[in-house]
Formats: C-alpha cells, structure tokens, sequence
C-alpha cells in the first residue's frame, strides 16, 4: 500500500491473519469454545472491525474491560447470539445500561454480584453473568471464603443465570513458573463447588500450557494481534507459540541530511555523529504511541534494492518524529515519500519491545490515533 498524500503514516492490520491466528488458537483445544479479547481498541488495532472479522469467522463471546469499550463494541455487533463480557463487571448506578444493551458482566465482588441480584429482581427476569474467583493474582476476583459463600447459598444468585466461572494465569507467559500448577489445581478445585458451570482459565500464553488448562472457554488475547504469548526464557518452546504476524506500521521519510562528523541529531544533543552520516526523519513520534524509550535503541527496516536493511534511531524520539542513520542505504533508496517499516514488515513487535525496555502489549494498546489504518482481508479488500 503506498501512501497518499495526506499521509505521514498508515498503520496495517491484516484481518486473515489476525482470524487464522484465532483459529489456530481454538484448534489447540478444540473441545473448547474460543473466544476473543479485545479490550483497549483491540490492543490498539480497532475493536469494531476486528470484532466484525471475528464474528464473520465463527467467534460468539468477546471480553472487554470496561463498560464504554462494551457499549461501542454492540454497536458494532449487534447480534443478540453474541456475547460481550465485562471483565471490571458493572460499575455501581450502571447495571442497568449494561442489561438493556444486552451485555454480560463478570462479577469480581460481593458488592457486584448482589447489586446485579437485585437489578434482576427489579426487572422481573433473569440476567446473565460470569463469575471471576481469584487463584492466586490478588488483583479482580473474588476470594476463596466469598466463592465458597456464594457456592453454598443459592440466594446470593437469585435472578442470575451464570454462564462460567473464570480466573486469570499470572505467569503463564512463563511456562515452568510453580505459581502455573498452583492455580491449575485451585481452578480445578474451584469447579467441583460449581459442578454445573463451564470453566474459563487459558488466555494466549495458558493455551499453551496444555489440556490441564485449557477448560471450555479459551480467552486469547495478545497472540491474536501476533505478538508471541511466551517469554524469552521458555525457550524452544517460544519458537512453537510464534503467531502470524497482523499489525505494520510504516513511516514515510520526510527530509534526508548529511551530518558531519561531531555533530549532534535530535533533542539533548545526545548522539555525536562519529563519522558523516545520512540522516533521515520520518513523521512518527511519541505522540502517535512509538515509545520515547526507543531512542537510540530501536530499529527500523528500509526497503532497498539489494533487500530489507535495518537501520537504527539515531537520537531521541520526540513527539512527532525520529531519525534513523541511513548511512548503509543508497541515496535512491531513501528519499523523502519513502515508506519506513517500524512494527512488523521484519521488525518483530516483541524485540522492539524489548529494546523499550517494555512488552509487545503496550507497544501495540499505545498505537496512536493519527495513523491511517488500512483493514486488509481476502473477503472484503482493503478499507482505510
């Protein structure tokens, strides 16, 4: 895709891919139901349309974490058969809304669950939930005394129809972490106090953890938008959980200067230019979401005619552009209006992330605004 004029840069988010993912996702346990997590914009990538292409594909069930992200997303999908989930559950004085627009909270407290109780009553008719008990994260969820509360009196639930009970992995990314097993054997333990509930453990990272985790409800979230779901250190086996890759974001080269040796590029005069070099700004910066921690550390392709070449930040990331030492690539090649991959295109999200200092999570939830978006997929072509 070539920029148009009025670009200074497009960001690319390739639906099969992002579908394929998913879909590879639920085949690792296909006795299970795969859903989708798109809280926070789809991790940046637009949650009306990847949750259009979702649905198109087969997905039913959707998480979300607030109530306005669950609002905007049933406007996009409005099929009563879908299921959009709550995972902060309602917010006091906002049950109502959420019932009327048909939403399904997850109900992390005493407080929420008797609020939503009554809210039922007062409607004359039974509402839908899910249940979050905490194994061992001590963030959401309620503890092991309220689960067995609500487990052992059935008027705690008057008027809720629960669909699942669900808790969250803290280090699955981390496959031999203990605190896994631990939580694996408190869920499974938690399920025989709700002998008639479906279960819900694995997000992107537990998928991979095997059947002990996986349950009937999966909730994949990172490794849809193809950011690896395992940390470095689990080896080989982060080789196998590598996803296809969705998102490239590409900056368009607006001025290239020669600077002379002693020099300094960017703000803080930090970097001295040690030997004449070809600088080039592309119109990407801090305020479009590409991290200031990636000054002077993170990379960016260029495509020239011998192949893709890599090239580094020089300087400081600044609020709407970078510089990158373009010194390796032929003038041709680097000319203003020419495109610069700096997520995806061959710059892996999560070693980028790594070079920040961060994870691929935040590189993605912190896209900006400003970029063009262009949705690619077999069944529809390209929309902006």
């Amino acid at each position: 895709m070539t920029f148009t004029s009025g670009d200074q840069a497009i960001l690319h988010i390739d639906l099969d891919a992002l579908v394929a993912n998913w879909r590879r996702l639920g085949g690792m346990a296909p006795q299970a139901e795969c859903a989708a997590v798109v809280k926070a914009d789809a991790y940046g990538t637009g949650a009306a349309e990847v949750g259009k292409a979702l649905q198109k594909a087969g997905c039913r069930r959707f998480f979300v974490a607030h109530s306005e992200e669950a609002l905007a997303l049933r406007q996009a999908l409005p099929d009563p058969n879908t299921t959009i989930h709550i995972l902060h559950g309602p917010t006091a004085g906002g049950e109502a809304g959420l019932a009327a627009a048909n939403l399904t909270p997850v109900l992390s407290t005493p407080g929420q669950i008797a609020a939503w109780s009554a809210l039922a009553k007062r409607l004359g008719r039974r509402l839908p939930a899910a249940l979050h008990v905490d194994t061992g994260m001590n963030r959401l969820g309620l503890s092991e005394a309220e689960a067995y509360a609500v487990a052992t009196d059935p008027a705690h639930l008057d008027g809720i129809d629960l669909a699942f009970v669900m808790t969250h992995l803290a280090c699955s990314d981390e496959p031999d972490h203990p605190l896994n097993r631990s939580q694996a054997d408190a869920f499974a333990a938690l399920r025989q106090r709700f002998p008639n509930l479906k279960g819900s453990l694995a997000n992107s990272a537990g998928i991979f953890l095997g059947p002990d985790f996986h349950h009937d409800i999966l909730r994949p979230g990172i490794a849809l938008y193809g950011a690896n779901p395992l940390d470095p250190s689990a080896g080989s086996r982060r080789e196998a959980s590598r996803m296809a890759e969705v998102v490239h974001l590409q900056g368009k080269i607006l001025q290239v200067r020669s600077v002379d040796r002693g020099q300094t590029v960017g703000y803080g005069a930090g970097y001295i230019v040690e030997k004449p070099t070809q600088i080039a700004t592309v119109a990407v910066g801090y305020a479009d979401g590409f991290s200031r921690a990636l000054s002077g550390r993170g990379n960016a392709i260029i495509k020239g005619r011998q192949g893709h070449v890599r090239v580094p930040i020089a300087g400081r990331v600044s609020m709407d552009l970078i510089t990158l030492d373009v010194s390796a690539l032929d003038a041709n090649d680097c000319r203003p209006g020419t495109p610069v991959s700096l997520l995806g295109g061959g710059i892996d999200i999560d070693e980028q992330a790594a070079l920040a200092g961060t994870i691929g999570y935040e590189l993605l939830t912190q896209l900006g605004k400003r970029y063009r978006r262009i949705y690619t997929s077999s069944s529809v072509g390209d929309a902006a």
